[in-house]
């Protein structure tokens, strides 16, 4: 008989996934390799699930629910999972982020994580290098599903006009992020503004930070240096992020002349472009 691993459940939601998983094929009476063929993946990949050597994605959930008839037990597991691969010091901050009525964040470098496309996000997360960059970005488009609620929160976005302009992996993956958010421009719930440079100094000009509201606690702040976060409830703090905050907004173009801006820079300087033998003409 082949040696099968057997998974402590209680050692990680990934762990408690695979044996799950397992336990469910096992009493449907399928191999690895037939309920692989049943969710259209190898069965190679469904051990590797069961023996928390992989990380499942939704997609993967969802397809395994319906194949076992699990009534949503994996998607309900999958997300705990997806929460788990994140960096330890910022799970904290997602799950406030999860439970926020109100999110307002100034991004002076990158697209907010919730906005994000899937290819910004991995050449976002990409430039580290890590060894689990796709379950890293499988996670982000994870904690994307708040905007998706039943009653999602509202979300206000600055964006510095540099976000514009770095051509994070590319023109092409540039130009499909900064459609998605021109997506937005019509959303009740959800508003982007853009600072521009002409904006000059001004109140946030030292960096990104974000601003949670939640019903049953109190408003957060949330900062990153370059090893890990910082979140705090510290009054004193979140008056004076919230002062920031308002601040920066209010320099800021309006809702509707920071989406003519994104689209300008969309089509100017990420738009379709002759080749450089028609560009050159004396």
């Amino acid at each position: 008989m082949p040696n099968i691993r057997r998974l402590d459940p209680t050692a990680s939601p990934l762990d408690y996934f695979g044996s799950e998983l397992r336990r469910y094929r096992e009493s449907a009476g399928l191999s690895q390799k037939e309920l692989g063929d049943c969710i259209f993946c190898t069965g190679s990949l469904v051990g590797q699930i069961e023996t928390a050597h992989k990380v499942p994605t939704r997609e993967f959930a969802e397809r395994a629910d319906a194949a076992l008839m699990t009534d949503g037990c994996f998607s309900r597991l999958v997300g705990l999972v997806l929460r788990s691969q994140l960096p330890a010091w910022f799970q904290a901050y997602a799950e406030m982020e999860a439970k926020a009525t109100y999110i307002s964040t100034y991004q002076a470098q990158l697209v907010y994580g919730l906005l994000q496309t899937p290819e910004y996000a991995r050449a976002v997360l990409g430039a580290l290098q890590p060894d689990n960059l796709d379950e890293l970005v499988e996670a982000r488009l994870e904690r994307q599903r708040l905007l998706r609620k039943e009653k999602p929160p509202l979300v206000w976005v600055v964006l510095d006009e540099a976000v514009l302009y770095r051509p994070m992996g590319g023109r092409e993956v540039m130009r499909n992020q900064l459609a998605h958010l021109l997506r937005f421009r019509n959303e009740r719930r959800l508003k982007i503004q853009v600072l521009p440079f002409s904006a000059g100094e001004h109140p946030s000009v030292q960096g990104s930070y974000n601003l949670l509201r939640l019903d049953d606690d109190p408003d957060i702040v949330y900062t990153e240096d370059f090893v890990q976060g910082h979140m705090t409830a510290n009054p004193d703090s979140v008056s004076e992020g919230w002062l920031h905050y308002d601040q920066v907004r209010a320099a800021a173009l309006s809702v509707r002349d920071s989406a003519d801006l994104i689209a300008h820079v969309m089509e100017e300087r990420y738009g379709d472009q002759p080749a450089a033998e028609e560009r050159d003409v004396a």
